[in-house]
């Protein structure tokens, strides 16, 4: 069975016991922010037609999670670890406050990897690219100037960038490099060759000498 949260969790309201506030600019409080979870909450409870059994962790909680131990490399273990000791990762996971027991069982992470599989991670990278996708033209000031538009006015034309006209090809394997290695039976040859002038050389000193 899953309950879908009656909210998001936002920066303002995590509440800290030391009467502090998490920075803004962190890390984990800027990739919350850029992840759409209530659109992606609609994908995760799909999973869970019955209304019956054990509620299931949030979707938040689970994807947070996940994220969090694949960013840093850590164990299952160890992830809860981390967010149990870490308050930014606890906002990250959708939690109101800052608490000091485990938000679950380390043993939770296998669950939440079999119900987070790749296709559904797929369909949450899209859902992240397209929500971007879409704050970015909404930020954009349609009376800025881009190469479609030089007037600067409100109604242009997309510009388009021109088509390629071929394909570039580069293979590090078809680059010349005057290498050679110790099989190659040149180097072989030339050290006979200095060593056979050196010994005439010295030959030939030794020879004055004698004179």
């Amino acid at each position: 069975m899953y309950r879908r949260p009656t909210g998001q969790m936002v920066i303002e309201d995590f509440l800290l016991p030391f009467e502090g506030k998490l920075d803004a600019n962190n890390r984990w409080v800027k990739l919350a922010k850029i992840i759409p979870w209530e659109q992606i909450e609609n994908e995760y409870a799909d999973l869970f037609p019955s209304n019956t059994g054990t509620v299931a962790k949030p979707l938040r909680m689970a994807l947070g999670a996940l994220i969090i131990k694949e960013r840093c490399g850590f164990t299952d273990r160890e992830t809860v670890e981390q967010i149990t000791e870490n308050p930014y990762l606890q906002y990250f996971i959708g939690l109101e406050k800052y608490q000091i027991e485990p938000p679950f069982d380390p043993s939770l992470m296998v669950h939440f990897r079999k119900r987070l599989d790749q296709k559904i991670i797929k369909k949450i990278n899209e859902l992240i690219c397209q929500s971007e996708k879409h704050k970015e033209q909404k930020d954009k000031d349609p009376k800025d100037k881009d190469p479609g538009n030089p007037s600067g006015s409100g109604n242009f034309e997309v510009w388009k960038p021109e088509v390629n006209k071929g394909k570039l090809l580069l293979d590090a394997t078809c680059a010349p490099a005057d290498i050679r290695y110790p099989t190659d039976l040149s180097l072989l040859n030339e050290a006979r060759e200095k060593t056979e002038k050196m010994i005439d050389t010295l030959y030939n000193q030794e020879q004055r000498k004698g004179i």
